[in-house]
């Protein structure tokens, strides 16, 4: 009777793979998939020049690797390259860790301290999540793309600097623009030269030297190398859509490995995010209360966003509450979350592997270079 076994992951590079270089080994953009291949085409077309470059696409595409590679293939290779988070930095100080502040521009400024802008003179700025800035500093913004000028936050002396610009955003600026919430002529300077970024979803040709590259990533940062993948793992994650693209394909793959055995990743069980899947509503025949409507409706949306109160995906969010009302509510109501099962982690549900039933992986699923 023929026993199937798990099959040995090639050796890196042995198969024709394509890895950009963003950042070292760890920070490559894998891949050879035609989507991909025009991603990196278009970095080749516009690296070269001064022009700023606008990466769309959904998030987890990989937009900042994108970004670094656009920086490392430029003029301005040996110079910084300085990352913002729009979304990531609080109203109130955005303005002062973009351009910069003089001592005494606001209580509790003691110190002159330059901006994002300043350090990175004569490299590259990358601005994710562009479409969160506030519409009263795009003016500003504006004018560093035109002129290249601006002054610090409680100063009147203009200072010069010599930046190029990459922006990234998830959403349709355009929509923003029509709605009011970001300027048009703000949006024209940074759309010199768009890059839509491909989903994961898009390029499935790549899964196969991407989880090589991951499972070489991950198994050495938590010391359990993986050189081997059970039968069916491949076939499971081509089958899911991935929401969370190359983001939510790295979990899944960490996921894995801590549950290795043996060196053989086994997710051929693996059935995508619980987050995505509907949540049955419950038939009521009798009357509800408005409390009992109430707790219901909480309840569902903590389980579609897998109980994550804050944050963009939180349940917080999407019930248009602040987190610290949501968790008040909740006490009142008296909402609790469950405990988990001792076989789910995170919210993948990812299967033990069965060294019984692993077989051995070919040399054709292939390898990512790293």
């Amino acid at each position: 009777m023929h026993v199937d076994r798990p099959t040995t992951l090639a050796a890196p590079g042995t198969l024709s793979s394509r890895t950009h270089d963003a950042g070292g080994p760890d920070r490559a953009i894998v891949g050879t998939s035609d989507v991909l291949r025009y991603v990196m085409y278009r970095v080749e077309q516009v690296a070269s020049t001064h022009a700023s470059v606008l990466l769309l696409g959904e998030t987890g595409t990989g937009k900042e690797l994108v970004a670094r590679a656009i920086h490392q293939q430029s003029r301005r290779a040996n110079r910084k390259f300085m990352v913002v988070n729009c979304g990531a930095l609080p109203p109130n100080l955005i303005e002062s860790e973009l351009f910069g502040r003089d001592r005494g521009a606001f209580t509790g400024a003691h110190t002159s301290q330059p901006g994002r802008f300043e350090l990175a003179d004569g490299g590259t700025i990358f601005l994710d999540e562009i479409g969160e800035l506030p519409l009263e500093l795009q003016p500003k913004l504006l004018r560093v793309l035109q002129e290249g000028q601006f002054e610090r936050l409680g100063s009147t002396r203009t200072v010069n600097v010599d930046v190029r610009i990459v922006a990234a955003t998830n959403r349709n600026l355009l929509e923003e623009v029509n709605s009011g919430r970001f300027r048009q002529d703000l949006f024209y300077r940074l759309n010199v030269f768009p890059i839509t970024m491909p989903a994961l979803r898009e390029r499935l040709d790549d899964l196969p030297v991407l989880l090589r590259h991951f499972c070489d990533r991950v198994g050495r940062q938590m010391g359990r190398p993986i050189d081997r993948v059970a039968p069916g793992t491949l076939e499971a994650l081509q089958a899911y859509d991935w929401p969370g693209n190359i983001r939510e394909f790295e979990n899944v793959i960490q996921q894995g490995v801590i549950l290795s055995r043996d060196g053989v990743l086994d997710l051929s069980n693996f059935t995508g995010d619980q987050v995505r899947r509907s949540v049955p509503i419950p038939v009521v025949e009798e009357p509800q209360t408005l409390v009992d409507v109430q707790r219901a409706h909480i309840l569902r949306m903590l389980k579609l966003t897998n109980w994550r109160i804050e944050g963009p995906t939180g349940a917080a969010k999407v019930l248009g509450l602040c987190a610290s009302t949501l968790r008040t509510r909740m006490r009142k109501l008296g909402i609790h979350r469950p405990g988990e099962g001792a076989q789910m982690l995170g919210s993948h549900p990812v299967a033990q592997p069965q060294p019984s039933r692993a077989i051995p992986f070919s040399a054709s699923v292939g390898a990512a270079a790293s």
